[in-house]
């Protein structure tokens, strides 16, 4: 029997942290930077989030990680990816993907300094 995978209306703030590998309290900040960024609170005053708040998440790391913008200037990026880009038109699945690979190729590129600065592979 097929079964469907059910996705979430609302995550919480430690879900979102660990879908997005950020801290929760670097949530918290760009809360207060980026008025697109506004989860709702649920009856017990937890922060909820949408699906498209998790993919500004996404959107806001590459701008500030990887692509090295200031806030200003990850918050006029934004305001013009919102109005032109496609990248906000990408599923959930295919941001977290292409987030996933870029922490994986920086893990491997610490492991190749860390190999190369210990000289590990010298076998005597």
């Amino acid at each position: 029997m097929h079964t469907q995978k059910i996705k979430k209306l609302y995550y919480s703030i430690s879900e979102v942290s660990e879908i997005t590998l950020l801290k929760k309290y670097v949530l918290r900040y760009w809360e207060t930077e980026f008025k697109e960024l506004k989860p709702g609170k649920n009856r017990a005053g937890n922060r909820i989030y949408t699906i498209d708040e998790i993919k500004t998440i996404f959107l806001l790391k590459k701008l500030l990680y990887q692509e090295k913008y200031t806030i200003d200037g990850a918050k006029n990026k934004l305001k013009q990816l919102k109005s032109t880009d496609s990248q906000m038109k990408l599923s959930f699945d295919e941001l977290r993907r292409v987030d996933t690979l870029v922490e994986i190729k920086k893990q491997l590129i610490e492991l190749q300094e860390f190999i190369k600065n210990k000289n590990i592979l010298d076998i005597q």
